[in-house]
């Protein structure tokens, strides 16, 4: 590989990528760990999406680099890229200030779970009571997947009241 060039995980490409490097800034004040940094802008060669990363220069490989932008929530393991497409994806409406599409966003995300655990019924209400009835998940979690599915509802459908961003960070939260 090149100088300039790094293999990367692309949050648009969903996959790691080469990506080139950009621009290097060196900037002399104190990074928070108190020490200087190099910060580097890397961008996709596949999708042309950047990536924002702070690099100590010092030689103390304690501090390794970090990307500081995009941010990408780490989803725990064995969790079906299908699923977790939609959850990054409510995510990314969250950090946007879309409230009412990250309520949504969660609700496709219990429905996808759904479709993932080998649901027959239709209807996510329906979904979850079969879930609850096979011992599949407990009364608690039942009645907060029930309040994701109702928050997720008010979201979908048109109504005055719009989704608060306490409420749509609760739904990311629990879901």
């Amino acid at each position: 590989m090149g100088q300039g060039m790094r293999l990367l995980e692309c949050p648009q490409c969903e996959e790691k990528s080469l990506f080139d490097e950009w621009v290097i800034r060196r900037d002399g004040s104190p990074t928070q760990a108190g020490r200087p940094a190099d910060f580097k802008l890397w961008g996709c060669l596949a999708c042309g999406q950047p990536q924002l990363w702070s690099e100590p220069v010092d030689s103390d490989d304690s501090n390794e680099p970090r990307r500081l932008w995009p941010q990408v929530t780490a989803l725990a393991p064995g969790i079906p890229a299908s699923i977790a497409r939609e959850m990054v994806e409510a995510r990314a409406c969250f950090d946007a200030n879309l409230y009412t599409a990250a309520a949504v966003m969660v609700r496709r995300t219990l429905e996808g779970m759904c479709i993932e655990q080998g649901t027959q019924k239709k209807a996510l209400f329906q979904a979850l009571q079969e879930f609850r009835d096979n011992g599949k998940i407990e009364g608690r979690l039942f009645d907060w997947a029930q309040a994701l599915r109702v928050l997720g509802n008010q979201g979908a459908h048109f109504s005055k009241e719009s989704v608060s961003r306490e409420d749509a960070a609760d739904a990311l939260s629990l879901a």
